[in-house]
């Protein structure tokens, strides 16, 4: 009888991976396109996504259907009806025997540790956090912006520094170095030019997510944009504090890891400033900073669950840490 396979996807808000792995660790196949998360796209849309790059996968890998096991994490699978919906979805497609939907912060928390449990703050364009116990019980929070008091991710990061700039330019607020850097990340000369810009339309006002980067640049010598970086870095604490105490978890060394493009940028200021804030609430904690693809965690949660031998999971880590990853020769 031929091996058991897993269906491994990390879809985000703007790109998705999915990963066809063998029960011994073989990447057999591994697929890249857009986002896929049913909170931008709906849910038909979002599978439709998934079920293109599904049939790519499987040309490639020529395996049988349907594979044993799926694991499809989701950025905006949230509520416990939208996992309910999302499952039923799958269960309809019958890509696997079976198949299970949920949010894509599980993926980076796998990726990150293998010890089963612990905290993952995801920081891409937006904020997400859950936790997870050692006994299995877990932890969440809505992440729907505003409307359930998010602050954070790219995003976030880039309105903000938007606004200190025109504050800079105008005198409502302190001089900083963003006045010059955010209009100059657009080619444009003033504060007052990108706001024309975004105004009229010839700059849409969500690209003020590209501009993440540039505040964390200018924080190592710039008060402002340090005062945006260690906002974050805040809030991440804060995520953080609140579900290592509703599971009981700050007297244990519970591993938080930190995914999402913010984190993997490498600012060591940002990660600095968030272990200076979680000493303080969990002083037993290990911060990791996950180097390796969302997508290996959903894959590994597929392996586990077929209970894959531990030589089978180093070789998916090899394999998916990779920057190409290695896939099975066709025939």
């Amino acid at each position: 009888m031929s091996e058991r396979v897993v269906l491994a996807v990390d879809g985000g808000n703007s790109k998705t991976d999915l990963a066809l792995v063998r029960e011994d660790g073989e990447v057999l196949a591994l697929a890249r396109g857009g986002g896929s998360s049913p909170h931008h796209l709906g849910l038909e849309p979002a599978f439709d996504v998934l079920g293109e790059l599904f049939a790519r996968a499987v040309d490639e890998a020529r395996v049988e259907l349907p594979v044993a096991v799926a694991q499809l994490l989701l950025a905006g699978v949230d509520f416990p009806r939208e996992v309910t919906l999302a499952v039923e979805h799958a269960a309809n497609r019958g890509w696997a025997l079976h198949s299970t939907v949920d949010n894509d912060t599980f993926a980076v928390l796998r990726a990150g540790t293998d010890r089963g449990w612990g905290v993952a703050i995801v920081c891409g364009a937006g904020i997400n956090c859950v936790g997870v116990a050692p006994d299995g019980r877990h932890t969440r929070f809505p992440a729907l912006g505003s409307i359930t008091g998010d602050w954070g991710g790219g995003l976030d990061l880039g309105l903000a520094a938007v606004s200190a700039a025109a504050r800079s330019e105008d005198g409502r607020g302190p001089l900083t170095s963003l006045e010059r850097a955010v209009p100059a990340y657009f080619e444009l000369g003033s504060p007052s030019e990108l706001a024309e810009a975004i105004h009229f339309g010839r700059i849409a006002e969500a690209r003020a997510v590209e501009l993440a980067p540039v505040v964390l640049a200018e924080a190592a010598d710039d008060p402002v944009a340090a005062s945006i970086r260690d906002r974050l870095a805040a809030e991440v604490v804060a995520l953080a504090r609140v579900a290592i105490d509703r599971l009981e978890l700050a007297q244990d060394g519970v591993d938080v890891v930190l995914g999402g493009g913010i984190f993997q940028s490498g600012d060591a200021g940002l990660v600095h400033t968030v272990a200076l804030g979680l000493r303080e609430v969990a002083p037993h904690a290990a911060i990791r900073v996950a180097d390796a693809p969302p997508v290996l965690g959903a894959a590994l949660l597929g392996l586990d669950e077929l209970g894959a031998a531990d030589d089978a999971r180093e070789r998916l880590r090899v394999a998916l840490a990779a920057p190409e990853p290695a896939r099975s020769p066709r025939g």
